[in-house]
């Protein structure tokens, strides 16, 4: 407050008339007009923040988006945004090219709708509401700003991982045909779509869509393998999927079961995974129901969130952008 007072007295003491003019207008607005005065400062803040943060992720990453050039000048303003003409393709970019967020408008809202991602319960309606753009804006801009922040994952797995899979119905919202019958409740296990959880226990977390039905051991050749490191110790249940895996990936592996759950603890066990799975199906019930093209993007959103990656809006944006604050 006491900033906020030497600035407004700075203002008018700076000998410029229309400051003078303008202060003394403002005090004779009522609550209502006032606020729409601080809702329109505070956009234009935020555009400028924007831009500043676009501006230096590009800068710390400065390559030409068509030919990854690392030569590049300005070349002037367009939409608020600095441009860069490359040195060897003579193309122009700026700091959203090649981006999911290129070509989207409005970005003096984009750090208000940052803070509605961060809130679980928030849907696409009330973010809609909050931040003051249409619902099909709000649904796009989900799905554009989860793009790239799904992929802050840790770069692998070490000392002991856990793994077991859970499973959600096909979803096909969102489609103007549906490849199959419609149903009115339930599904055939063919229709099930398998989700393969690892952690280890430094909480680093990797999923996957493993496919239709149940898991089979190609997709954890081709999804999980690359993430573990080689002296691992992997943890599963008596699924023969993992164990077939691990034989043929030649990796240590466990097999926990329900009667070592009873017995004395014991560091093999899956608690871990089964505790991620639920705090995930308790979260995606807040949006009832998420079509399945779009399940890569919950997934990373409920790690961002359950990992606590996104501790701010600028934090997000950056992720949203593909600067990621670690590894782990």
């Amino acid at each position: 407050m006491a900033a906020g007072r030497q600035v407004l007295s700075r203002a008018r003491t700076s000998g410029r008339p229309h400051f003078t003019r303008l202060f003394a207008r403002l005090t004779r607005f009522n609550t209502r007009q006032r606020l729409t005065v601080c809702c329109f400062l505070s956009e234009l803040v935020n555009g400028e923040r924007i831009a500043a943060l676009i501006d230096q992720i590009a800068r710390s990453r400065m390559a030409c988006p068509h030919c990854d050039c690392k030569k590049c000048a300005r070349h002037g303003f367009a939409n608020g945004l600095q441009r860069y003409r490359c040195c060897a393709c003579r193309r122009t970019f700026n700091g959203l090219t090649g981006t999911p967020l290129a070509r989207l408008r409005l970005k003096n809202k984009w750090l208000g709708y940052f803070d509605c991602l961060r809130d679980p319960a928030c849907t696409v309606k009330s973010a809609a509401d909050k931040v003051g753009v249409h619902a099909n804006t709000s649904f796009r801009w989900r799905h554009r700003f989860l793009q790239w922040a799904k992929l802050d994952r840790p770069a692998s797995l070490a000392g002991i991982a856990e793994v077991d899979e859970t499973f959600l119905r096909e979803s096909q919202k969102g489609h103007k045909q549906l490849a199959r019958a419609p149903r009115k409740r339930g599904g055939m296990p063919a229709e099930m779509v398998n989700i393969v959880v690892a952690r280890d226990r430094a909480t680093g977390t990797i999923d996957f869509i493993g496919g239709r039905g149940p898991l089979a051991a190609s997709a954890l050749h081709q999804h999980l393998r690359p993430k573990l490191q080689p002296d691992v110790l992997l943890v599963s249940d008596a699924n023969a999927a993992y164990r077939s895996f691990a034989r043929e990936a030649n990796i240590a592996h466990r097999r926990f079961s329900a009667r070592q759950a009873s017995a004395a603890p014991s560091a093999i066990h899956v608690r871990n995974v089964h505790a991620y799975h639920a705090r995930f199906h308790a979260w995606l019930r807040h949006f009832n129901g998420v079509a399945t093209r779009y399940l890569e993007n919950y997934l990373g959103w409920c790690w961002a969130i359950d990992g606590e990656r996104i501790g701010d809006a600028e934090r997000f944006l950056r992720a949203a952008l593909g600067q990621f604050n670690s590894q782990r």
